[in-house]
């Protein structure tokens, strides 16, 4: 399996809000997450003391985090066997837990800081104590918040989802997931450009484990080089992921090997991101891999 290199010919690079650029690679730039919620399905609340947060922060750019991705409010699905899926946190809740570790943690790294949230009220704000660039996992479900990442001239990430997150993985039905979510993704595309986003500002994300069930997430995956028809940057997001768990038989600290199996394949697909929790183990995973592409020219 050779590394196939990301195929977006108008964007090879993504400039975010405060300027810094990011270079898309062969391989795939890695996002590490940091859950400042009291009820993340991955690490249970472990982050959410703002000083072992910001050690966290530091700890993953250190191992070569290329972005991080700041999340204050919980986004675990529900419904079906996941059971009750997070709740609504309402807008001051979110920057209360949010802005004590986004506001110091901008003046102690240089890479770009996402924010992931579904509100453009906690978005404008995040953007103006140092947010880099937005990751929306409802696809717009607040209209407003594409006109405020244009405005702020900030990188938008759009995620493919259906329904709200107590109830997305109850009646799932696909007849073919992967042109559906590409139908989709097309659609808020237009809409957030209709905004005012500028489509080289525009990241996409299947949104695997979002209102799929697990062999609509693998035939995502299996099928991912098709995404490239959007013509933007695709990000893959599958660490620690339920599916894998039922693949595997492995609980959330378990899953390492399997989300290193989703990273390889989304990878040979010419995803420009994957994000993760275990950035170290990514990051080394990649470059021992993109060594061993790469020494196949030298003889």
């Amino acid at each position: 399996m050779h590394i196939v290199a990301v195929r977006q010919p108008a964007h090879q690079r993504l400039v975010c809000a405060g300027g810094q650029i990011l270079e898309f690679r062969t391989t795939p730039l890695v996002m590490g997450v940091l859950n400042l919620t009291p009820d993340s399905f991955s690490d249970d609340g472990l982050w959410r003391d703002p000083p072992r947060a910001l050690d966290r922060a530091e700890e993953m750019v250190a191992r070569g985090a290329d972005l991080l991705d700041l999340g204050a409010e919980s986004t675990r699905p529900g419904g079906g066997v996941y059971g009750a899926g997070a709740r609504t946190v309402p807008e001051n809740e979110e920057l209360e837990r949010l802005l004590p570790v986004l506001k110091p943690l901008r003046k102690r790294v240089s890479v770009p800081l996402s924010v992931d949230t579904r509100k453009s009220g906690v978005a404008k704000v995040a953007l103006d104590a140092g947010a880099d660039l937005i990751n929306d996992i409802s696809c717009l479900a607040d209209p407003d918040l594409a006109a405020i990442a244009a405005e702020r001239d900030s990188p938008l990430i759009l995620m493919h989802s259906r329904g709200d997150l107590g109830s997305m993985q109850r009646h799932i039905h696909f007849d073919d997931v992967v042109e559906e979510v590409i139908r989709e993704l097309h659609r808020a595309v237009e809409q957030a450009c209709q905004q005012g986003m500028s489509r080289d500002k525009i990241v996409l994300d299947p949104g695997i484990g979002f209102g799929k069930n697990g062999q609509q997430n693998l035939e995502l995956l299996r099928r991912l080089d098709e995404l490239q028809r959007l013509d933007q940057p695709i990000l893959i997001g599958t660490s620690r992921k339920s599916f894998l768990g039922a693949i595997t038989d492995q609980p959330v600290d378990g899953r390492l090997a399997g989300s290193l199996a989703t990273i390889a394949w989304a990878a040979s697909q010419g995803a420009a991101m994957v994000r993760v929790h275990d950035v170290s183990e990514t990051v080394q995973f990649l470059e021992v891999w993109k060594a061993i592409d790469a020494a196949g020219g030298l003889g």
